[in-house]
């Protein structure tokens, strides 16, 4: 045990570069910031570049080396682009989160099936497009990176019948197999793969959602009585970049407030 890192250092990423999508506003621009915090260099990507701009102004306030690079999670060309202009701006990637994401409101007998293509595209073929980019330049030569999928606990059950979802949650199901099989797959090359499945977060994503049934309704409904804040990822999206979690992979880690522990 004499050998054994001090606790601050297996989470310490000084040096690490990291890139996340969906990264200008909230889960992502919450898991850049624990990044950055800990040290590492972040790229943050969304289609918007006002959005981006506010972004990083707003991390590089907070001391964090960040910059931007917009891009269609949804489009194979803009995510190309991405990665490479990613490794061409600041090299190896270590870090790649997964954050992007679209949802759909609307009863299955009624979807659209444009509208679920367009939540698949985004949630589940962007993923893994973007991860093969990524992991074939950077991370499978160098035999090491971690791959952190932002997945839902809707990928883990159903929905109360006020949530008609369907292309959001089988997305979000496509999502946690997917964390499970590339790691499987990748293991031996030093890559890991995890997931973490948000509850319910304030976003503009949920919006809709809180403004229907309400936040204390929602909050009532978890075992700890309340709703994720604007720091209740760092720990995870940290543990699963740092070496602290560095045997840990192919899990997928709710962040909820229990809400997944319930039975029925």
């Amino acid at each position: 045990m004499s050998d054994a890192r001090k606790v601050q250092q297996l989470f310490d990423l000084t040096g690490k570069k990291a890139l996340i999508t969906g990264g200008s506003r909230g889960l992502g621009l919450q898991m850049a910031h624990a990044l950055g915090e800990a040290g590492a260099k972040v790229v943050i990507s969304s289609r918007k570049s006002a959005d981006l701009e506010q972004a990083v102004m707003a991390l590089q306030d907070a001391g964090i080396d960040a910059r931007w690079i917009a891009a269609d999670a949804g489009k194979a060309e803009d995510i190309q682009r991405l990665a490479d202009e990613t490794l061409e701006r600041v090299g190896d990637v270590d870090i790649l989160i997964n954050n992007a994401g679209a949802t759909w409101g609307a009863p299955a007998a009624e979807h659209p099936v444009e509208a679920w293509d367009k939540v698949m595209n985004l949630n589940v073929r962007g993923y893994f497009l973007l991860s093969q980019a990524i992991a074939k330049a950077s991370m499978i030569p160098r035999k090491q990176g971690r791959i952190i999928n932002v997945a839902s606990i809707a990928g883990l059950r159903g929905n109360p019948p006020f949530m008609q979802t369907i292309a959001y949650n089988t997305s979000k199901g496509a999502v946690i197999n997917f964390t499970r099989a590339l790691a499987c797959e990748w293991g031996h090359l030093g890559i890991r793969v995890n997931a973490i499945a948000p509850g319910f977060f304030p976003s503009k994503m949920t919006a809709g959602t809180l403004a229907m049934v309400g936040e204390e309704t929602i909050a009532n409904r978890a075992p700890l009585l309340r709703v994720g804040d604007d720091e209740d990822l760092k720990g995870a999206t940290l543990l699963f970049a740092s070496d602290a979690g560095k045997h840990i992979t192919g899990q997928i880690l709710a962040v909820d407030g229990g809400v997944s522990a319930l039975i029925g």
